[in-house]
């Protein structure tokens, strides 16, 4: 199981995330580009070698953005809009695994789940002092697809508009 932190950085050109993991080293770093049409992120391993990248879908209906790596389109991330009293996302993959996240995505409280079973979960309740959070990452699941996602939601929910 991977077990991360991820937290904006506040003073930053763009939308900035620190990613480490359960120990405190650096995991990844999410670098958002300042200048650009729609939100466009970069996903970057330690040493700069990009993993993956987020782009926010510009003619859609709703929020959508879309998660590659090396140019290949991996998932869609959307947030529903016509749902009641809570908000949901749906993350299109390829193939038949598709992920729903559920649960209070304005508290940082939520699972990504496939097919009933829990893939990831995020909580503020472990760093609940701090504007952080964490994600948990179920085994032989992909580590970098669920923080990508965090991030998505992230951006769908706790941004300034």
């Amino acid at each position: 199981m991977g077990r991360y932190r991820l937290a904006q950085r506040w003073f930053a050109f763009g939308d900035d995330f620190a990613v480490e993991d359960e120990d405190g080293r650096e995991a990844f770093f999410v670098d958002g580009r300042a200048f650009s049409w729609g939100k466009k992120l970069s996903v970057e391993a330690p040493r700069g070698h990009e993993v993956a990248f987020i782009s926010q879908r510009l003619l859609a209906w709703g929020p959508t953005y879309e998660i590659t790596r090396d140019g290949v389109l991996v998932a869609v991330v959307k947030k529903q809009l016509f749902t009641f009293f809570r908000a949901r996302f749906a993350v299109d993959v390829a193939g038949p695994d598709d992920l729903e996240a559920v649960g209070d995505f304005l508290d940082h409280e939520y699972e990504l789940v496939r097919g009933g079973a829990v893939v990831a979960t995020v909580s503020k309740a472990w760093w609940s002092w701090t504007d952080s959070y964490g994600i948990d990452v179920a085994d032989g699941e992909d580590d970098v697809l669920a923080l990508c996602v965090a991030v998505v939601i992230d951006l769908c929910c706790h941004q300034p508009r």
